[in-house]
């Protein structure tokens, strides 16, 4: 893929329309007697309706298929704290992939604070209006405690998605690399270099697969994160090692994963020779790795390598997992995303990597072809078929783990209904994309 310039991304930004999203009615406005349903008096029945059981607001108005992309614009991809309103072409980035990949409809808030109980509150006053609450680009440690805050107190899907989009679509890559390699998952060691918050997401659900704790080693811009530092915050210390290490060249001495969502550079060649056999690389900062991919294949010829990027193979992109977390979220109408929910979505994407690959896809991304392997350990964005499969595994899990307040009887046919929703949105792009 030919590299993105400055003058051709501004071009995009501003040309025609300004921005990436825009909002159009559903509904017919034509006649006097459509705006009338529309607005006075016909709103005031839908009103009344909602007033006596708020439930009938998913029946009556757009809250149901409705997200909120919140950000305090603190930690804005790899541009750190530019700002609420500098960080608004990336929460309109995300509307337009919420609805491309899972006709999801976005409002993109951008709030200008950082005091984490005002954000808080503010995303409390406006959670009536939506079905979910996205939240994007708020720094460690404060997204921790929004989150939690968010999620004891309203009724709603509220996903921090840099903490868990991370973390499930890497958990997926995590369980196809321990089958090729024949690694079993409460073996391997872990190092991890980066301590903010999808460092620390994605270590928890690891543990949650299967990774014991003990064998995890957390590393920060300071060295590994041990018993002899004073300076910890409480999420750091969840990840304390017993193990009398202090540098990430050390750390990384006999380790089966290096999982990098750091900065650049992190790990040289000379730490990559000294892993263990097979080794797995997750070098997921963005935009240069924690190693080139280059270099780190010219250093092992065993290796497994996962990026951040679409122009190496194995992208663990976070558009893997939230629009169709949501979807399933959303449909079954979940008063949260737990648990449950977060390892059946890995769980579907590893499932799906295994299974043979539809042509459009292969053409779409100019290969021979994509089948499970070294190369392939985690499916494509644009492959069709992530909506039915995904979303389905989600909204299961919710149903299962009793947070659904809707029971889907039937499943063929919501699968069914899934994979037409925006299959036309996804073949136009796959098609344009292999011309």
């Amino acid at each position: 893929m030919a590299k993105v310039t400055k003058e051709e991304a501004l071009h995009y930004h501003s040309r025609c329309r300004q921005g990436k999203v825009e909002v159009i009615p559903t509904k017919p406005y034509f006649t006097q007697r459509d705006l009338s349903m529309a607005y006075t008096p016909g709103v005031a029945y839908p009103c009344l309706e909602i007033e006596k059981n708020p439930r009938d607001a998913y029946n009556y108005t757009a809250k149901g298929n409705l997200v909120a992309v919140i950000s305090n614009g603190t930690a804005v991809l790899g541009l750190g704290d530019i700002g609420a309103l500098a960080g608004k072409p990336v929460m309109e980035g995300k509307g337009l992939l919420f609805k491309v990949f899972a006709d999801i409809d976005v409002f993109d808030i951008e709030v200008d604070e950082k005091d984490p109980a005002k954000v808080i509150e503010f995303c409390r006053q406006i959670a009536p209006t939506f079905g979910g609450i996205n939240l994007e680009d708020i720094k460690s440690p404060e997204c921790f405690e929004i989150e939690t805050e968010l999620k004891r107190i309203l009724n709603i899907p509220v996903f921090h998605d840099d903490q868990h989009g991370t973390a499930i679509i890497s958990s997926a890559g995590l369980l196809n690399a321990l089958e090729i390699t024949g690694k079993k998952i409460d073996k391997i060691k872990l190092v991890v270099c980066g301590a903010g918050a999808a460092a620390i997401s994605c270590s928890r659900l690891y543990v949650s697969l299967g990774v014991k704790k003990e064998n995890i080693v957390m590393v920060d811009s300071k060295g590994v994160i041990n018993r002899k530092r004073t300076d910890l915050n409480k999420y750091k210390k969840e990840f304390i090692t017993d193990r009398d290490l202090d540098t990430l060249a050390q750390a990384v001495k006999g380790a089966d994963l290096f999982l990098g969502l750091s900065a650049a550079r992190m790990l040289s060649k000379e730490m990559l020779a000294t892993m263990a056999e097979n080794p797995i690389v997750f070098a997921m900062a963005n935009p240069d790795p924690e190693i080139d991919y280059e270099d780190a294949m010219a250093t092992r010829n065993d290796l497994i390598f996962a990026t951040g990027r679409s122009d190496y193979p194995n992208q663990i992109n976070n558009v893997l997992g939230f629009p169709f977390i949501f979807r399933g979220a959303l449909d079954c109408l979940a008063t949260t995303i737990n648990e449950e929910m977060k390892l059946a979505a890995a769980k579907a994407l590893a499932e799906l990597t295994k299974e043979p690959v539809p042509e459009s896809v292969v053409k779409a991304y100019n290969v021979e072809k994509l089948e499970f392997g070294r190369d392939y350990i985690i499916p494509k964005p644009l492959d069709p078929r992530l909506l039915p499969k995904v979303a389905s595994a989600v909204a299961r899990a919710a149903v299962a783990s009793g947070v659904a307040q809707h029971i889907i009887k039937d499943w063929d046919n919501y699968e069914k209904c899934l994979a037409e929703r925006t299959g036309e949105h996804i073949k136009r792009i796959g098609k344009i994309s292999s011309l």
